[in-house]
């Protein structure tokens, strides 16, 4: 747990497999601690980290593993659960990974004796992203190379299905909107569907490809962002189905958005790993340049702490942690 001023890095965590996903909960668990969950090769690592910006008590990062969840085969996505709860009697630690071997798993432990997992079948390809319902938490929704969006209870029934016109790439469930799913796909596409009507409500196009990653804001639910070829986009649904705001930023190709939790005009992006490494961007929509440039070895995944401007990547056997301004 060192401070690495050399590539602006906050902080660095060293982790015990490969990180080829890393996920802060966007949830209250009920504790002071944040929950964060990481996957490798063939597990999945549950920890509460805590920082100096949060306490002062805290000298740079307090970063302590909860469970290692056996998983068997290589991590691509992970989802937190609301009904993860620390303060609880027992805790009880719930979340879902999406594996490549196409099968969803769904983990529940309360940290001691009960450690379950159920497994979800459906899709006939990779899955790229998956989103627990964010208010009752009773519902996974998952996108899939195979062109469809599925919904599944917790038994691991398929209540929903969508067909797509090209691979999903993202899937979002915004507390504010429980009965609406936004899907981006891959050909630059997002909709908009209505889960009790199962039908498409809206669109917008980016009008470039390949659509890599898109993200619903937090705290706008009118603002999208997603990255398309090598640029950032950026939509205000009520003005138009096209982006309102564009910018190239990844020389390459750009490969994830996430929108910060705290800030409605604050997201990251990151771009391919190259020959050595790979590039976060840390955007203010107020700014013309990026706010913060980060590079890290061969990074995945990426993710913002639920109250704070922080955000994290996952790399090789190391999580890099960096704090932008609001």
């Amino acid at each position: 747990m060192k401070q690495d001023s050399t590539r602006n890095v906050a902080y660095t965590v060293d982790c015990e497999d490969y990180v080829h996903v890393v996920k802060f909960s966007p949830f209250d668990s009920g504790n002071a601690c944040s929950l964060i969950a990481y996957g490798g090769n063939n597990c999945v690592v549950v920890a509460t980290c805590r920082f100096q910006e949060e306490d002062a008590e805290v000298e740079g990062i307090r970063f302590k593993t909860l469970r290692t969840f056996h998983h068997g085969i290589r991590v691509d996505a992970i989802a937190w659960s609301p009904e993860t709860r620390l303060d609880a009697l027992p805790p009880q630690i719930r979340f879902c990974t999406a594996a490549s071997d196409r099968k969803i798993r769904l983990f529940t432990s309360d940290l001691q004796d009960k450690n379950e997992f159920k497994t979800f079948d459906g899709h006939s390809d990779y899955i790229n992203d998956l989103v627990f319902a964010p208010k009752d938490g009773q519902e996974v929704a998952s996108v899939s190379d195979d062109h469809t969006c599925r919904v599944w209870d917790l038994e691991g029934n398929e209540k929903a299905h969508f067909v797509l016109r090209s691979p999903g790439m993202s899937v979002c469930w915004h507390p504010e909107e429980a009965f609406k799913l936004m899907v981006a796909e891959k050909n630059g596409i997002i909709r908009f569907y209505d889960l009790i009507t199962q039908q498409a409500i809206l669109s917008l196009e980016c009008e470039q490809t390949p659509l890599m990653s898109a993200d619903w804001c937090l705290k706008n639910t009118l603002k999208i962002g997603a990255v398309a070829g090598s640029d950032w986009l950026i939509w205000d649904i009520t003005r138009s189905s096209y982006p309102q705001d564009k910018r190239p930023v990844h020389v390459d190709r750009a490969r994830l958005f996430r929108w910060s939790r705290v800030n409605e005009n604050l997201f990251a992006t990151t771009g391919y790993p190259g020959k050595t490494s790979s590039q976060l961007l840390v955007h203010h929509l107020g700014h013309a340049q990026p706010i913060l440039t980060g590079t890290a070895a061969v990074s995945s995944g990426l993710t913002w702490h639920r109250t704070l401007p922080l955000c994290a990547v996952g790399g090789d056997h190391k999580i890099f942690f960096w704090v932008s301004e609001m």
